[in-house]
């Protein structure tokens, strides 16, 4: 069975048919999907706006506001000059209904505060030192946070509040918010805490009370676990999970490779095919999940994973417990968890995956196939369908083809019965 739907309010040419998910997937509900046109370049950000709208940006500079139950292009936001490099929405509440607003950074050194309901820029600031790599909004304090060169906070009329000079090369590359006010910053192979504070005057000020340098390489991701835990990742497999709060280590695990060292000189990301997931106390893997890079992955729901990657493709993984006997695993990739502060010269003790609790593996329920490039990120809606964006400038809104044919019924129905029947 073949599905194919053009997206878009205006004819883009050519339609490519695209293979519809059979039924030898049943657990597989994303049976119906549509192209969405738009974009001229790599398409590498996506934000959800509301329970139906959208926004996706990427290399060719445009901000396109997308509804994801009709895949109709709502806006498309002009005004920066080269590619974006961070996107985020805003939300304050000044009183009466809450407004969600764009936030976007682009090479040309800018940064601009759209309205996604009218496309019109807000406000703009265009007099950068250098390009923003990373943003990050703290709702509770108003404010958002740039980071690249200089960290930097915003108030909500894009007035500088206060900053921070960097010294690392590769500048700010990943935010996130921790209690008590602070935020987390990696910067190469450190993670810099940092505190705001709140003057009685209102103002704010900025001041480093902690670096973290316990990774051996360039940290890549920063992740919140919960109000009490953090975790980070570096280029060379390692993982540490950090208390939220005093910022000490929890747990440290190195993934170890199989493949020689010499072979892997020039990949981009040494984390390769692999998924790992931690869903509370419960950790789960699958080895080989893609056929390349894992870009981008997502939980959910307590048993359900899902990861897009450099191959194209987009899968769908259940949580479930280890076949007996287990898979075979590199050594040391489950390792026991190391508590206190990591080792560097030699990683913990291993231990097989079954000697290990509550440690299952991921089993892939289902493969999106229809992006003819990497798929970047995705963005779930639950029910109302998932939006995938690639390198193959489009996005692809994929849905539940049952319900979907459902509700065409019930509309085709409800529409004869206002014409008084057939």
């Amino acid at each position: 069975m073949f599905r194919w739907i053009l997206g878009g309010r205006e004819a883009q040419g050519s339609v490519e048919p695209v293979l519809c998910i059979g039924e030898e997937q049943p657990k597989n509900w994303f049976t119906e999907l549509q192209v969405l046109k738009g974009h001229f370049d790599i398409v590498r950000f996506l934000v959800q706006i509301d329970d139906f709208r959208c926004a996706s940006a990427g290399d060719d500079g445009l901000v396109l506001v997308w509804n994801v139950e009709t895949g109709e292009r709502l806006q498309e936001l002009r005004g920066h000059s080269q590619q974006i490099t961070a996107m985020t929405t805003f939300t304050c509440n000044n009183g009466a209904l809450p407004h969600t607003s764009l936030i976007t950074a682009s090479s040309d050194k800018s940064l601009s505060l759209w309205d996604p309901d009218t496309g019109n820029r807000v406000q703009t600031i265009s007099d950068l030192q250098s390009s923003v790599k990373c943003l990050l909004v703290l709702e509770r304090l108003c404010v958002w946070v740039s980071g690249g060169e200089e960290l930097c906070v915003w108030s909500k009329d894009f007035q500088l509040q206060c900053q921070r000079q960097n010294h690392s090369d590769t500048g700010v590359t990943a935010l996130i918010e921790l209690p008590k006010n602070c935020i987390a910053a990696a910067m190469d192979k450190v993670i810099v805490i940092y505190r705001l504070t709140v003057s009685t005057d209102s103002s704010l000020s900025m001041s480093e009370i902690r670096c973290l340098s316990d990774h051996q390489d360039q940290v890549r991701a920063l992740i919140n676990i919960n109000d009490g835990l953090f975790a980070s990742g570096s280029h060379a497999g390692e993982l540490i999970l950090w208390d939220a709060v005093d910022w000490n280590i929890l747990a440290y695990e190195h993934i170890l490779w199989e493949t020689p060292d010499h072979q892997r000189e020039g990949e981009e990301d040494r984390m390769g095919d692999l998924i790992l997931a931690a869903v509370g106390s419960v950790v789960a893997y699958r080895k080989v999940a893609h056929d390349s890079n894992v870009l981008h992955t997502m939980l959910l729901s307590d048993s359900e994973l899902m990861s897009c990657s450099e191959d194209g493709s987009v899968r769908m993984w259940e949580i479930q417990d280890l076949p007996l006997p287990a898979e075979p695993t590199s050594p040391g990739f489950f390792g026991m968890w190391t508590f206190g502060r990591s080792n560097k010269q030699s990683g913990p003790p291993s231990k097989k995956p079954a000697d290990v609790p509550h440690v299952r593996t991921l089993e892939l329920t289902g493969d999106l196939i229809g992006h003819s490039g990497a798929v970047q990120m995705f963005v779930s809606f639950k029910e109302n369908g998932l939006v995938t964006c690639s390198t193959d400038h489009l996005l692809i809104l994929w849905k539940n083809g049952e319900r979907q044919s459902h509700l065409r019924s019930l509309a085709l129905f409800q529409k004869l019965e206002e014409n008084g029947g057939l």
